[in-house]
């Protein structure tokens, strides 16, 4: 019988351990899109301070920044809530 059944699921094992694989990717990809976000606020305060870069226009990039970077944290933040409430609920 464990056999069938090993057979009978397998394809849906397929598809969770596709459905991870995806999970961990996306995850990577926010983590490195927070880090470029990070590093382009870094300039942009260099570029402030040395005088390459007007007080206007640095609060315009800064706030287009903070918002990307703050959808990215409120987007991680939802997965884990999501991930706990899985927890809980096994």
């Amino acid at each position: 019988m464990l056999l069938i059944d090993d057979i009978l699921f397998a394809p849906l094992h397929g598809l969770l351990w596709v459905a991870r694989k995806v999970d961990e990717a996306m995850g990577q990809e926010q983590e490195q899109e927070e880090e470029a976000l990070k590093a382009r606020l870094r300039e942009l305060y260099l570029q402030l301070e040395s005088g390459q870069l007007a007080e206007e226009e640095f609060e315009a990039r800064e706030a287009e920044l903070l918002d990307r970077l703050e959808a990215i944290l409120a987007s991680q933040e939802a997965a884990e809530a999501a991930e706990d409430e899985e927890e809980r609920a096994a």
